[in-house]
């Protein structure tokens, strides 16, 4: 019996964090994401069975979730670089708009039933787009100046704060209406969500201090330190394998493979919203 909870479920549950974190690492090369769409419902039900709140339980998910993703990104982004495949300009334009919208987005605290219908609503319309549009279907043939193009920044970062992510789907799907090429869209998202995780991993350890009282022991604010240390060695040591993936995968099969990801990840929420 461990903090109440008995063994044999705990060591489950931990077998259940090793694989998805080998997922993840694969789906951050892969998709240029961080996976958060396979760490936050794995981590869901190991708080569950240690008892953890309902009306924080999804608030440290995402916080733990942001801080898992953090070294995964860096290899991740750093192997996409290797190939030239990134656009730097755009992860520099994007950097300190996507910070703010973390910032509001952990500062705010929503209620964990809005936290989750904000990733099943923003995760199925992105994988309606690639599922179902053609390549002739463009906002504009670039990505805007000024304004707007900071304002995108702002939406990734809000929306990676409020789903657990690294913004990597979000990121990925403006670019490529704007007419950037998947490979190059992944691997600039991986870059975008290099100072999105950071910035989200602190934010949310600040944000959960006040109620640090009812989370699980070696908690920082909404940061597990006990599924940070399980699943980010595991899942950061496997991007680069999915990046090498990404770069061999033909185009087509790239989008349809993320788009289906993103609506089972979709589903799984629904289905704790009702149950």
């Amino acid at each position: 019996m461990i903090m109440g909870v008995p063994a044999a479920e705990l060591a489950w549950l931990a077998a259940g964090i090793l694989a998805a974190g080998i997922v993840t690492g694969i789906l951050a090369g892969l998709f240029g994401i961080g996976g958060g769409a396979v760490i936050v419902p794995v981590l869901f039900e190991f708080f569950r069975v240690l008892g953890v709140p309902e009306d924080v339980r999804m608030q440290l998910c995402i916080g733990t979730s942001l801080a898992i993703i953090v070294p995964t990104n860096v290899r991740s982004y750093r192997a996409h670089r290797a190939k030239g495949l990134v656009l730097d300009h755009v992860v520099r334009r994007w950097a300190l708009p996507a910070i703010g919208g973390v910032i509001v987005g952990a500062v705010a605290l929503a209620p964990a039933a809005v936290l989750k219908v904000a990733f099943v609503v923003i995760a199925a319309f992105i994988a309606a787009k690639l599922l179902f549009a053609r390549d002739s279907w463009r906002i504009a043939p670039d990505l805007p100046g000024g304004v707007a193009m900071a304002g995108y920044g702002f939406i990734v970062g809000l929306c990676s704060s409020l789903m657990g992510v690294s913004g990597g789907s979000i990121s990925t799907a403006i670019l490529t209406v704007h007419g950037k090429p998947i490979h190059n869209a992944v691997a600039t998202s991986s870059g975008v969500g290099v100072p999105i995780t950071i910035a989200g991993t602190v934010g949310y350890a600040l944000a959960g201090l006040p109620h640090q009282a009812v989370l699980p022991a070696l908690s920082i604010g909404f940061v597990s330190l006990v599924g940070f240390v399980i699943m980010a060695p595991v899942s950061s040591l496997v991007a680069a394998w999915g990046a090498r993936l990404a770069h061999r995968l033909p185009k087509r099969r790239l989008e349809v493979a993320f788009g289906l990801f993103l609506l089972l990840a979709s589903a799984r929420f629904v289905v704790s919203l009702v149950v």
